[in-house]
């Protein structure tokens, strides 16, 4: 069965997405900031409001940069005290590439839970050295691409020509219902949406009724 990710801000956002049908969320605050780290609080609540799975965002400032390493670590304790179970991360160095000592610190403090490499990959100087770079980290089993830093409609040949690895491709980045064919024809089975679960924009909660459109998109593309 194909995936369906929604980006939830709270609880009722996460219920939300759960009752439109989908399969996991990924949990962020601040989308002016294109997504940083929620609360502990944010994510005890959430957790306790729905039963399908929760991503949670490890990032505390805009950018790809990790900056501050010792408290993104503490953040990242305080997110598992709370009760994540699985996460959401990239950094990336000043020269565009993976930054490795970031990345591996984050991944080590999650003790192996499965996480997502996201779309810091767009914003790379070298696709393939990164996705190479990152491959047998513990627990890294998706990677979020749109293909290309202005979003899938720019970047869809660039996604489908990168199917094959490891990780799952998790297609999302301005992602339009016409753009579903073309990416299941080529095997990508991953789709992660933000503003398209959103009818009315970024100050109005997730739509159960936009989410139940996706799924049933997403699933007759399956059949």
């Amino acid at each position: 069965m194909a995936l369906l990710e929604v980006i939830a801000l709270d609880a009722r956002d996460a219920v939300a997405a759960q009752e439109g049908g989908a399969d996991r969320v990924e949990l962020v605050a601040d989308m002016a900031a294109d997504g940083l780290s929620p609360s502990p609080g944010t994510v005890a609540a959430v957790l306790a409001a729905v039963d399908i799975p929760v991503r949670v965002m490890i990032r505390l400032t805009d950018g790809f940069a990790a900056r501050n390493l010792d408290e993104l670590a503490r953040r990242t304790v305080d997110l598992k005290d709370a009760g994540a179970r699985e996460f959401v991360l990239g950094f990336l160095s000043p020269d565009g590439r993976v930054d490795l000592e970031a990345t591996r610190r984050i991944v080590e403090a999650i003790g192996g839970a499965p996480w997502t490499f996201h779309r810091a990959i767009d914003h790379c100087t070298d696709r393939a050295a990164l996705r190479a770079a990152i491959a047998d980290l513990p627990g890294l089993d998706t990677i979020l691409t749109a293909g290309a830093a202005g979003g899938v409609e720019d970047g869809i040949d660039t996604l489908i020509t990168e199917t094959g690895g490891p990780q799952r491709i998790l297609a999302g980045g301005g992602l339009r219902l016409d753009h579903l064919s073309r990416l299941r024809a080529a095997g990508i089975d991953a789709f992660h949406i933000g503003s398209a679960a959103r009818p009315h924009g970024w100050g109005a909660p997730v739509s159960g009724r936009a989410v139940r459109s996706w799924r049933n998109a997403v699933d007759e593309q399956t059949h």
